[in-house]
């Protein structure tokens, strides 16, 4: 059987009918019979290699946050603005706010949904995809961890497909929050689907009021061949752990010779980073061998939405104007990061080994996700 199950959903019931060509008639039987569980959890993932390709093509990542504040309450007396001035991107943090779900299907059996798009280079073909999901189940409710495992997606035009974790579950309680993420493989599915707007609902997370306050969210991570892309070394990382203060986390490594003026861009997914909470940095260190010996470089990475000491803000950006589409797109996500950043004015040198931390001097978060694609 395949890394993951999806079947078809229909009035929040899962069907026993499971898509043509994904399960053999055995496997069919057998998940028809006795689904297959969740992945079991862990409270400590650390980040290890997920993905990689050597090939003409890129990655891109679409991701909405699953709540947000509840628009209607009175500016809280620890907020600085009220809930529709921080939506639209002025300063705030979730745990000033009574926060609520974010509902955008129609769907009377799911509680919470968002959409974001797909953009792939025209002549694109998917070669990797993958789901993540998390949220901080205790809030002004307790959310039971027997969902963590489990989420809803809907391709563009399509229903929505049960999805299951095939890897460890991070879950661990800290930082006053019963934090967890989760990820499957969905690589069929988005390679048999249109780029567009995806649906993904049921983030198994608490809604209201706490010090720690209530996030959660998803990113969908496709890495693509398109033979009109250059030749880029294309690698994902993720794993799951408290970046409590003073904290850091190592994302990832790359050993490849990468010639002056390289090109590339690296993606990063993680919880509960709050704006304004100053001291959060992602930094590259290159290092490229010389006549007199190893030089290494460090520098710290910043976009626009981004800033150097700031990037754990509750932004979904990347480089560029055009933005891809999110239904809703709210500047603050209080809580919810999935931003990429350009790594050309790190890579101005070149270098033969590339090393990515991120670090925390003040703000309590969750790592979850990186990827890199890098011109070779």
């Amino acid at each position: 059987m395949r890394d993951f199950l999806l079947s078809p959903l229909r009035h929040g019931t899962v069907t026993a009918l499971a898509l043509a060509g994904l399960l053999a008639p055995a496997a069919l039987a057998a998940a028809s019979a006795a689904p297959p569980a969740p992945a079991p959890e862990a409270d400590r993932v650390p980040f290890t290699e997920r993905y990689n390709a050597l090939q003409h093509g890129g990655i891109v990542r679409a991701a909405n946050s699953s709540i947000t504040c509840r628009a209607d309450q009175p500016v809280p007396t620890t907020a600085t603005a009220a809930c529709p001035a921080v939506r639209a991107g002025k300063t705030g943090v979730n745990g000033a706010f009574d926060m609520t779900y974010i509902d955008v299907d129609r769907d009377p059996n799911t509680y919470n949904s968002s959409r974001a798009e797909v953009r792939l280079p025209e002549g694109a073909r998917v070669s990797y995809a993958r789901l993540y999901w998390g949220g901080n189940l205790r809030v002004g409710e307790q959310k039971p961890p027997k969902d963590n495992g489990r989420v809803l997606i809907a391709e563009p035009g399509g229903q929505y497909k049960e999805v299951l974790a095939d890897t460890v579950v991070g879950h661990r309680v800290a930082n006053g929050a019963d934090a967890f993420q989760a990820s499957a493989d969905v690589t069929e599915l988005v390679r048999d689907s249109k780029p567009g707007l995806y649906t993904v609902g049921q983030v198994n997370v608490a809604k209201g009021t706490s010090q720690a306050g209530a996030w959660g969210g998803w990113t969908l991570v496709v890495a693509y061949e398109n033979p009109a892309d250059p030749l880029r070394q294309l690698s994902l990382w993720d794993g799951f752990d408290a970046l409590a203060p003073t904290g850091e986390v190592e994302l990832g490594k790359l050993s490849w010779p990468l010639p002056a003026g390289s090109g590339g861009r690296a993606g990063l997914v993680a919880y509960d980073g709050d704006r304004g909470v100053r001291g959060d940095t992602l930094r590259l260190a290159t290092t490229r061998e010389t006549e007199r010996g190893e030089r290494t470089a460090v520098t710290a990475l910043a976009g626009p939405a981004d800033p150097v000491d700031d990037v754990l803000n509750s932004t979904i950006s990347q480089p560029g104007a055009a933005q891809p589409d999110r239904v809703p797109a709210y500047a603050n996500t209080l809580g919810y990061d999935s931003d990429v950043f350009d790594l050309a004015p790190a890579l101005r040198d070149g270098g033969d080994r590339l090393a990515f931390r991120l670090t925390s001097r003040q703000d309590r978060a969750w790592a979850g996700a990186f990827f890199v694609a890098v011109d070779v």
